[in-house]
């Protein structure tokens, strides 16, 4: 089982997460980011970390996001194909991040 980066995180991709991460398991979509189940080693540190509550256990994905899982574990694989590094230092947040932030009342 590992973690996955649902709906929450979509136009924010908030990093915090990345920082906290021991195996360097995160990748970087457009609006997004991703966790790759293949290296995550489910040991919960991201989590607490993510200002807008997007990282969910696999079996605990909210429902109406579980295609989430699928994403997380295909586009993980391609980009790691394509050569992609995983992202392991903080970044500036997209700019649509607050708003994303506040529509959720977080």
């Amino acid at each position: 089982m590992a973690f996955i980066v649902g709906d929450n995180c979509v136009k924010c991709k908030f990093t915090d997460c990345v920082t906290v991460c021991p195996v360097d398991c995160f990748y970087e979509l457009e609006t997004m980011l991703i966790i790759s189940p293949e290296e995550c080693i489910d040991c919960g540190a991201c989590e607490p970390e993510c200002p807008v509550e997007a990282i969910y256990e696999e079996d605990d994905v909210p429902a109406g996001q579980e295609h989430y899982i699928e994403l997380n574990a295909k586009e993980s694989e391609r980009l790691m194909a394509e050569g992609a590094e995983p992202i392991t230092e903080q970044k500036d947040p997209l700019p649509t991040a607050d708003a994303k932030r506040k529509e959720l009342g977080l």
